[in-house]
């Protein structure tokens, strides 16, 4: 008889080996030749934990407030595809874990369970939901989302910005790959619902569904301004790794940014999220909450990443893995198991709340990066990245 898993690399062994391999590939593949995927992971490796000793831990709490609201846990589902590719249950069973666990679950655009079922499956049980968005050419399809999503309860949305195109996805591009024929995009394609406006590629062939579809002409101007004026949910927008670009989601009135790069799988070779995570921080001070997904692996991450600045942590490839474990009770185990090492790691350092974790409890690398800033005369200027 095999034994339960205790970590999260043991759900992804699992995983591994039960999911068929295009499926694997879709959910573990990252673009080109994998160094962001990699260094989400690894990076976390080079802060080192300063722990505190003599406090007292009886009593260890995690509870915390994000966008006004009290969770039970700064540990959250981060926006991911079509859950259905990992259990028949798809979103709905996440959402059934995600309420067990007091985790905010962000649902993808692209669930494969609609998003009214999806909310419906925790409603009254005080988690937080809150729906990712693209916005595409036509804005009638966008705003439709924003409608239901407005009706249907969800606190927020989540715009991920990353993603003008897809990723060079390699192992997707060999296969071609496409959800089989019984995974459906729910909120647009079902047998009671097509949503005009929205392209299907007839082969089935994912990217072009979403390349066809995405408005790459989208700025802050024309998609979040856009937004903004047309509902009066809290604006988090997804996808941003530099200081620059949080400056600017506080001059458009956004209520928070996620620091993110879609889990290694769009620009290659991008700063490793918890290494970007400072400098957003820093340039969001006390205006704009700050979340960060990306490499999140074990409690001891959400621990470094909360010492860093980050409101809340999220998490995808974990929660998949636990669907295809178990379904509802695989994902409540995965998230079961990081809030457990979180809570560990607070009493090892000597943190009793979330309150009481900052930059104090953690060591980070010295000038572990240098960016190239452009100077009068076309030279460039060394500039020692605050990270």
């Amino acid at each position: 008889m095999n034994a339960e898993p205790v970590c999260i690399k043991d759900l992804e062994e699992i995983a591994s080996r039960v999911m068929p391999s295009g499926m694997w590939d879709y959910y573990d593949s990252g673009a080109n030749g994998q160094q962001t995927k990699a260094e989400n992971e690894s990076a976390f490796g080079h802060y080192r934990l300063h722990p505190r000793m003599l406090r007292d831990v009886s009593a260890i709490s995690t509870e915390t407030t994000v966008l006004g609201q009290r969770v039970k846990t700064p540990l959250g589902v981060s926006p991911c595809a079509m859950h259905r590719l990992a259990h028949d249950d798809g979103e709905a069973a996440t959402s059934r874990a995600a309420s067990r666990s007091g985790s905010i679950m962000i649902l993808s655009t692209f669930s494969t369970v609609s998003l009214e079922d999806v909310i419906a499956q925790g409603s009254g049980r005080g988690t937080q939901y809150w729906m990712q968005l693209y916005v595409y050419r036509d804005r009638s399809v966008t705003e439709s989302i924003v409608r239901r999503a407005e009706r249907a309860g969800y606190k927020a949305l989540v715009v991920t910005v990353d993603a003008p195109v897809l990723g060079r996805r390699l192992a997707d591009a060999r296969r071609k790959f496409g959800p089989p024929p019984h995974v459906q995009l729910a909120n647009f394609f079902t047998p009671q619902r097509s949503t005009a406006g929205v392209y299907l590629d007839p082969d089935g062939e994912f990217s072009k569904t979403f390349g066809a579809n995405l408005d790459r002409a989208l700025t802050w101007t024309n998609g979040i301004d856009w937004l903004r004026s047309i509902t009066s949910l809290p604006i988090v927008v997804k996808g941003v790794l530099t200081a620059e670009d949080t400056r600017l989601a506080i001059e458009h009135g956004c209520a928070g940014v996620m620091v993110s790069n879609h889990g290694g799988r769009q620009l290659d070779g991008t700063l490793a999220t918890i290494d970007a995570l400072p400098q957003v921080v820093e340039a969001a001070g006390d205006q704009i909450e700050v979340y960060m997904d990306g490499g999140v692996r074990r409690g001891t991450d959400i621990f470094k990443a909360l010492a860093l600045g980050a409101r809340a942590v999220f998490v995808a490839r974990p929660v998949l893995w636990g669907l295809v474990y178990k379904g509802e009770d695989g994902a409540y185990l995965a998230l079961g198991l990081l809030q457990k090492e979180l809570e560990t790691a607070m009493m090892l350092a000597g943190a009793p709340s979330i309150a009481d974790i900052d930059e104090s409890y953690v060591y980070r690398p010295a000038r572990r990066w240098v960016r190239l800033e452009p100077a009068k005369g076309g030279s460039a200027r060394r500039i020692a990245a605050k990270l």
